[in-house]
């Protein structure tokens, strides 16, 4: 049973065994792939499926680049780099590829059609390799399909990066979204700027649960660990990261934030903020600080040279520099931000944000590259028609990029938030905001209903966002990932597949899918609720209703609300 589930697929009779006279032969392009395939073969198989094929009667599982693309299947925009089709005969197979990637995917296929222990990492079977005989055609139905993974708030070690990798690739997944700093903390070395790492990538200690509420309604931190946080990544670390996940046609896309979640930035560097003389600390709570960046000229250079190191190490086009939850507080306040309001021409604080955002975006396009930003960047009505905006506040800033011709991720809180809880029991572990279950986000749709044939095409695709703040273990991170992730990746990858969504198949098919989550070691959430270990008894969460959520979001997107064009 295939996840994503494919376009086509055409069962024949009998099947094909794997044994120690297989070998993997591919086309030049294709050989990373092949080294792949092996790798995760030999591991589980123990057959040696290396070397040129010795005679006619040598089976084989031959790695095709299609000399025709046009013969696969069409992606986004006819696009065929990522197309693919598995044959398996009695004698042999056959992935072929519009491309390197289409080629990949295809082996992600092939490799779901033999037993769940082929993705064990040593062998626990001797036989039974067997793959139906069969063809498969697809293609992904948009060219974003992403994870979003916030290191910022609890730190995740190279090695546990790599791993989640592994994960989004065995998935199709081909963007991984690398949220580098918060107020919480700085992740990546910029060798420029050497405080950023050696002051802002750790804190004293870390706010346990959620805010809750005192007597008269004022919220207060209910606990803290008393534990120092913390960890960074060298250049050579991010270097070999992105390499990694290269080998495995998932792109990793670094942002880094401004002009708001900036105060582990400035707890190494005050003279960034509105109040150079005071020392701040890495914050530990959660939550927005208030601290953020001045207008200064020497404060958007900084910036400048950080995005110069980080595009250095980053070959993805597309460049992310925040722009969401930007307190204005201390630029209302602050006689000489208003002073440069003035100098600016600019009429507010939502204007100098628009400003500040506008300068980064317009370095990263300096570079060849595309900026993207969360939805917020919106405001302010200046934003260039080549940034790319990131709507999480719901689905009404993707309408609004759309109608001004922007390009859109869509990453909606209420469908594609993976922090948020699972289930309503009383034992989910620090229940977040709504209930978002595998089935709501298998429903998932990137493209908003009231959106024209034109505008539509201006969303790129979607992701699924992992905040970090109760996520401070990879055993967490599996339990809030998946299966919710297999879901995602059925929901990007199969969107144009013919007839409607049919969760009721999807069910039956993860539920053979969990068995290479299983045999992956993905500590994934069971269906029937949190095991003992996972919950958190006496942690406080924060739920909230879908109507509550919803009369917020409405509240906060009103004044990007206009669909029209930029102003």
């Amino acid at each position: 049973m295939l996840i994503p589930r494919p376009r086509s697929r055409a069962d024949g009779t009998g099947s094909f065994t794997l044994d120690e006279r297989t070998r993997v032969t591919a086309d030049p392009a294709a050989e990373p792939v092949a080294q792949y395939l092996q790798q995760v073969l030999r591991a589980s198989t123990r057959l040696p499926l290396f070397g040129a094929a010795g005679a006619t009667d040598v089976p084989v599982i031959a790695l095709r680049i299609a000399a025709d693309p046009d013969d696969l299947p069409a992606g986004p925009g006819g696009d065929r780099s990522e197309a693919f089709r598995l044959e398996v005969t009695t004698d042999g197979v056959v992935v072929t590829g519009g491309g390197p990637a289409g080629v990949f995917y295809g082996v992600q296929a092939l490799l779901q059609l033999l037993p769940a222990d082929v993705y064990r990492r040593g062998q626990v079977r001797t036989d039974g390799w067997t793959l139906p005989v069969t063809v498969v055609e697809d293609a992904p139905a948009f060219a974003w399909r992403g994870v979003m993974l916030d290191v910022a708030r609890h730190f995740r070690t190279k090695a546990e990066v790599l791993r989640l990798v592994d994960q989004l690739a065995v998935h199709r997944i081909n963007r991984l979204h690398f949220h580098l700093t918060e107020d919480q903390g700085w992740r990546i070395e910029i060798t420029e700027y050497p405080r950023l790492t050696e002051v802002g990538s750790w804190r004293t200690e870390s706010q346990v649960g959620a805010h809750v509420p005192d007597d008269d309604g004022t919220l207060r931190v209910a606990g803290r660990d008393g534990r120092p946080h913390g960890g960074s990544y060298t250049q050579d670390d991010v270097r070999e990261i992105v390499a990694y996940a290269a080998d495995r046609f998932v792109t990793v896309v670094p942002e880094i934030e401004t002009p708001g979640h900036v105060r582990a930035a400035l707890a190494a560097y005050p003279e960034l903020g509105v109040h150079p003389d005071r020392q701040l600390d890495v914050w530990t709570e959660w939550g927005i600080a208030h601290d953020v960046l001045n207008a200064e000229e020497r404060t958007v250079q900084f910036f400048r040279d950080v995005l110069d190191e980080v595009i250095a190490l980053f070959p993805s086009e597309y460049i992310g520099i925040g722009g969401d939850e930007c307190p204005k507080d201390q630029w209302e306040d602050d006689p000489r931000t208003q002073e440069r309001i003035r100098e600016l021409g600019l009429e507010d604080e939502e204007q100098l944000q628009a400003w500040i955002v506008g300068q980064l975006a317009a370095h990263v396009e300096s570079h060849g590259r595309r900026a993207f930003g969360w939805d917020e960047i919106l405001e302010g009505g200046t934003l260039s028609p080549s940034a790319t905006v990131v709507s999480w506040r719901g689905l009404q800033g993707a309408v609004t990029a759309a109608r001004r011709g922007h390009d859109v991720i869509s990453t909606p809180d209420d469908q594609v938030y993976l922090d948020y809880r699972q289930s309503d029991l009383p034992n989910e572990p620090i229940p977040v905001s709504i209930v978002l279950t595998v089935d709501d986000v298998y429903a998932f749709d990137p493209v908003p209903a009231e959106l024209t044939e034109a505008e539509r095409a201006h969303v790129i695709g979607g992701q699924a966002n992992m905040w970090t703040e109760h996520v401070d273990s990879v055993r967490r991170l599996d339990y809030q990932l998946f299966p919710r992730v297999v879901a995602l990746a059925e929901a990007l990858w199969s969107a144009d597949v013919a007839g409607p969504r049919d969760v009721g198949d999807f069910r039956q098919r993860l539920q053979h899918h969990l068995a290479r989550l299983d045999a992956l070691g993905v500590e994934y959430r069971h269906g029937s609720g949190p095991r003992p270990w996972e919950e958190r008894p006496g942690v406080p969460g924060r739920p909230q209703t879908r109507a509550e959520r919803a009369a917020y979001i409405d509240a906060v997107t009103a004044n990007i609300a206009d669909g029209g064009p930029t102003p």
